[in-house]
């Protein structure tokens, strides 16, 4: 759908060259397919806070590439920014409390998520300089597409599962809406539009700093916890998610 609505505004922005295609298809694949892959088969297996935790090692990671592959001079602010992030990100998620239950395949697949993580934004720095967001995303989930449909082909998917109506729970319990709007809702705001504005982001500001201020997302995550679903914030995961801010 992202590269009709493409092909109907502008055509010219879709060209690519056989050499890009490599590119595009790691891309595609690699980052946006596995991203999301690997982060729901982590929280299947681990507390949704503990696989961001984990998943969110990735600013870290692109850091580390920069200053070691592309030998960029990354301030030691930057540095201190991480690991500040890193340690409130640890105290929102209650790493330290005890009582956490850590599943090994968990681990692993949120540790896959992060490297995926990783590449994907530094594959998106790389390729904005020469191709607008819209068209890269429109190639990327295009790839990603057909992966999906080689792994789990249309034909076998549970369409009937989108006429069915679901609660909202928590403090939204009574409410029902129907699955093929929830999927819509993640589709494109909880897809098509977060992955536009990163790419976007990183057409002004450096991989590093962009992947420092995503990490507003387990924040965020909690917050929404706490007013939706009415799972409470302590005074120690108030206080990560203020050590978070401080960082960014």
């Amino acid at each position: 759908g992202f590269v009709l609505v493409l092909l109907a505004s502008d055509r010219r922005r879709l060209r690519v060259t056989r050499r890009e295609l490599p590119f595009l298809a790691l891309f595609g694949i690699g980052g946006l397919a596995f991203v999301q892959w690997f982060y729901f088969l982590a929280i299947h297996r681990l507390a949704i806070g503990v696989a961001l935790l984990i998943e969110y090692l990735a600013p870290l990671l692109v850091a580390l590439w920069a200053r070691l592959v592309y030998r960029e001079d990354v301030r030691q602010r930057i540095w201190l920014a991480l690991g500040l992030a890193l340690v409130g990100l640890a105290l929102i998620v209650n790493l330290f409390g005890g009582g956490t239950s850590l599943s090994t395949a968990g681990i692993l697949f949120a540790l896959g998520g992060a490297l995926a993580y990783t590449l994907y934004v530094l594959l998106a720095e790389h390729a904005v300089g020469g191709r607008d967001p819209v068209s890269l995303l429109a190639w990327g989930f295009s790839f990603a597409s057909v992966f999906w449909a080689v792994l789990v082909p249309w034909w076998s998917f549970p369409w009937h599962t989108f006429t069915a109506t679901t609660s909202l729970h928590g403090h939204l319990h009574s409410v029902h809406w129907p699955v093929w709007l929830l999927a819509e809702w993640m589709i494109v705001l909880g897809t098509i539009v977060p992955f536009f504005l990163l790419v976007s982001a990183l057409r002004h500001l450096s991989a590093t700093r962009v992947g420092i201020i995503a990490m507003l997302e387990p924040v965020a995550g909690a917050l929404i916890a706490w007013a939706w679903l009415g799972e409470t914030l302590d005074g120690v995961q108030l206080a990560g998610a203020g050590v978070v801010l401080a960082a960014i």
